[in-house]
């Protein structure tokens, strides 16, 4: 196109020109339709498929087509680069001038003239609200809860969505038209305009994190993307965050808490260990694997109640193992007798404490180990009146207190002494006593007397 001012004007229109030889090759083109060649060459390509040659004269006239969305209406005129002759029926021809677009008449057999093709494509249905240039990021942001903006090179904004807005406390039109230190301290809008000159110098999208200040004043961090985009001929910036403080916040939080679980898992003694909701262990701490004598990879995996010695009545745990996994309780406290690897016995306080937020099901639960006892040998479980015995012992009874209490003849007493010193291992009452408690039978921490695996605190056995 020779007309320099018509092309430079073209290059603000939502216009695309061209010129094709007599083969279709495309020689110059221009205008302000398209962003970026690819594009440009895309729609030649669409043309090609829609219209007749782009270098033939009989495509002239005008014609509407659609692309990405967009409405054009194409006309096309055909310049002859040389003189012919036209015949007619009659056998009389005559002369056409260079750029006569006519060749009805044409001789069989006689050769198209040679010329150019020019061609204009104007987009039709513009609207004017937002601007051509961003249209489609516009209307898939502008409701979006991620903050978008769009300046230009001097840093005045052109358009920015509701929740950039709000990070102001404003209105997006309230944003477009002010330059960045209308709305952010000195510091930061030297900042946030050389990450601008940043995008438009390099000319390709760029991911960062953000720091800035947020309407009450606290410190806000914001991730996402700046990248060039074409407005009105010249190359802008936009952008889209995310605003993450709260994430990172709950982040560290969470990552404090793990640290602080860690360390009390780890570093405190406390035997305690993870497990899920099928009573797998999934995490253990060292106190627990050295209890077990096991080592901590051993211990991860294995199913819980193989660690358990056999009660006398092994459903009642389950029911509450159950009654933690189902939520209608949140704690249990209880006592088990615990195997270690050497099939030495101990017994202890068990507490269980589920995990997570779930209301109907829980995923995990916390076992934490208290109260240990020595490790023993397994003996035979003691009966219901011989761990009364011992609770009456410690308590400071007689031994005709003791018949009295469970109405018993003093050789019957004396009979189940003489037993329970055997088993235990005591010579004195004093020392029946204290194997009593050392050895978990009894309960340390209940007054009077009580045995360990009493259901209720109030009950002695």
């Amino acid at each position: 196109m020779d007309d320099s001012r018509l092309t430079a004007l073209l290059e603000h229109l939502p216009a695309f020109w061209w010129e094709a030889d007599e083969t279709g090759q495309v020689l110059e083109r221009g205008g302000g339709a398209f962003t970026d060649r690819d594009t440009e060459r895309r729609f030649l390509d669409r043309l090609r498929g829609e219209l007749p040659d782009l270098g033939h004269s009989q495509g002239e006239g005008r014609h509407r087509i659609r692309f990405d969305g967009r409405t054009f209406e194409v006309s096309r005129t055909f310049e002859a680069g040389r003189t012919f002759e036209v015949g007619h029926a009659s056998g009389v021809g005559h002369t056409s001038d260079v750029g006569h677009t006519s060749d009805v008449g044409r001789l069989p057999g006689e050769s198209r003239p040679r010329g150019r093709t020019h061609g204009l494509a104007m987009e039709v249905g513009t609207r004017t609200e937002p601007p051509r240039g961003h249209a489609a990021f516009a209307d898939l942001v502008d409701l979006a809860p991620a903050a978008a903006f769009i300046r230009d090179g001097d840093g005045r904004y052109l358009w920015a969505n509701h929740a950039y807005g709000h990070l102001y406390g404003t209105v997006p039109d309230e944003v477009v038209g002010k330059y960045i230190e209308d709305l952010d301290e000195p510091a930061e809008a030297d900042r946030f305009r050389t990450l601008d000159q940043e995008i438009l110098s390099r000319g390709t999208p760029v991911r960062h994190t953000v720091g800035y200040r947020r309407p009450d004043g606290s410190a806000g961090r914001a991730v996402g993307h700046r990248f060039p985009v074409r407005e009105n001929a010249q190359t802008c910036v936009a952008g889209i965050y995310v605003d993450v403080t709260d994430h990172l916040r709950a982040t560290v939080r969470w990552q404090e808490a793990e640290e602080n679980l860690q360390a009390l898992r780890d570093h405190s003694g406390l035997p305690c260990a993870l497990l899920s909701a099928n009573g797998r262990v999934v995490e253990a701490s060292a106190a627990a694997a050295e209890l077990l004598r096991l080592s901590p990879h051993d211990l991860v995996g294995r199913r819980a109640h193989t660690l358990l010695a056999p009660e006398p009545d092994p459903d009642r745990l389950l029911r509450r193992w159950n009654g933690l996994i189902a939520r209608r309780t949140r704690r249990v406290e209880t006592s088990v007798t615990l195997v270690d690897a050497q099939g030495l016995r101990r017994r202890a306080r068990l507490h269980l404490t589920t995990t997570g937020h779930s209301t109907t099901r829980a995923r995990h639960v916390w076992a934490v180990v208290t109260h240990l006892s020595l490790a023993h040998e397994a003996h035979a479980p003691l009966t219901a009146a011989q761990v009364r015995i011992l609770s009456l012992l410690a308590e400071g009874s007689s031994n005709g207190d003791i018949a009295t209490s469970l109405q018993l003849s003093r050789q019957t007493v004396d009979y189940h002494l003489g037993r329970l010193r055997r088993l235990l291992g005591a010579a004195t009452r004093p020392a029946l006593v204290a194997r009593a408690y050392v050895l978990g039978i009894l309960t340390p921490c209940a007054w009077p007397p009580r045995s360990a695996t009493a259901a209720h605190p109030l009950s002695v056995v």
